[in-house]
C-alpha cells in the first residue's frame, strides 16, 4: 500500500523569487510508512487504547453475571480502569486516553449503582458514541470534517485541507461519514437492548461491538486517505520560512 506523501507546495502566490536565484528545495520530512501508519493509528488510541476502553466493560460485565452485585460489579471496572491509567503514568506515556476511559468508566459505574439498575453502567459510553455518531456527520456536512480536524495535526497539514488541499478535505468528509455511520448504527442495535434488554445482553453486546466496528472504520479511513491527494506539510514550510529568514538575517 502506497503512503501519503506530504507536500509543501503553497499552492497560493507568494512572493517573487529573485531572478537568477533557485528556489531552494525543503527536505523531504515525511515520516516512512511504518511510521505513518503507527501515528495515524495512534490517533485513535492504538491497540493499548482498544484495550483500556474494552477491559473494564467486559470486567464488569463478567462480575455482574457471576455475583449479580452492582455495586462489586462497579467497583471491579473502576478499579481496573484505574489501574491502566496508573499503569500509563508510571510508563510516563499519555493519559488521554486512559483518563477518558477512567472518567467514562467512573461515571457509568456511579450511575448504576446510584439508580440500581446494571444497564446504566453503559448509558453514559452510548450516549457517547450516540454523539460522537452525529457529530461526525453534523461535521461532514457542515464542510468541516471531525475527521479532519483529528488527523490534520498527526499528518502535519494541520487545518491546510480545508482551504489548500480541496480533495484531501473531501476524503476527509467521506471517512468522517464513514465512522458517523458506523457509530449511530451502533446506537442503533445498542438502544433497543438497553429498553428492552438485560444488563448481561447489553454487556456482552457492547463488548463485540468494541474493537471489530472501530477497526472497519480505521482501515475504511487509511484506505480512503492513500487515494486522497498528499497533505501538505505546513511544518516543514513553517521551518522552511524561518530558515530563510534567520539565512537573511545572517
Amino acid at each position: 500500500m502506497s503512503r501519503p506523501e506530504s507536500r509543501t507546495e503553497t499552492g497560493a502566490a507568494g512572493p517573487a523569487e529573485p531572478a537568477g536565484q533557485a528556489r531552494p528545495e525543503i527536505a523531504d520530512q515525511t515520516p516512512d510508512e511504518a511510521a505513518t501508519r503507527a501515528a495515524f493509528f495512534e490517533a485513535f488510541g492504538g491497540v493499548r487504547g482498544m484495550v483500556e476502553t474494552t477491559v473494564p466493560g467486559l470486567v464488569f460485565v463478567l462480575s455482574y453475571t457471576i455475583n449479580r452485585s452492582i455495586n462489586i460489579s462497579a467497583v471491579a471496572a473502576l478499579s481496573i480502569s484505574a489501574v491502566l491509567a496508573v499503569s500509563r503514568l508510571v510508563q510516563r506515556d499519555t493519559l488521554k486516553h486512559a483518563l477518558s476511559g477512567v472518567f467514562g468508566v467512573a461515571f457509568g459505574a456511579v450511575f448504576a449503582m446510584i439508580s440500581g439498575d446494571a444497564k446504566n453502567f453503559y448509558l453514559p459510553g452510548m450516549l457517547y458514541t450516540l454523539g460522537l455518531g452525529v457529530a461526525y456527520v453534523g461535521t461532514a456536512l457542515a464542510g468541516v470534517p471531525l475527521l479532519g480536524l483529528i488527523l490534520g495535526p498527526v499528518f502535519r497539514e494541520n487545518l491546510s485541507w480545508r482551504t489548500r488541499n480541496p480533495g484531501r478535505k473531501r476524503a476527509y468528509v467521506r471517512a468522517s461519514f464513514i465512522w458517523g455511520g458506523i457509530l449511530l448504527a451502533k446506537s442503533a442495535i445498542t438502544f433497543p437492548i438497553y429498553f428492552w434488554g438485560d444488563a448481561t445482553q447489553l454487556g456482552w453486546l457492547r463488548v463485540a461491538l468494541g474493537i471489530p466496528p472501530f477497526l472497519v472504520a480505521v482501515y475504511f479511513t487509511w484506505i480512503i486517505l492513500v487515494k486522497a491527494p498528499a497533505p501538505i506539510d505546513v511544518i516543514a514550510e513553517w521551518e522552511e520560512k524561518e530558515r530563510r529568514e534567520s539565512a537573511a538575517a545572517d
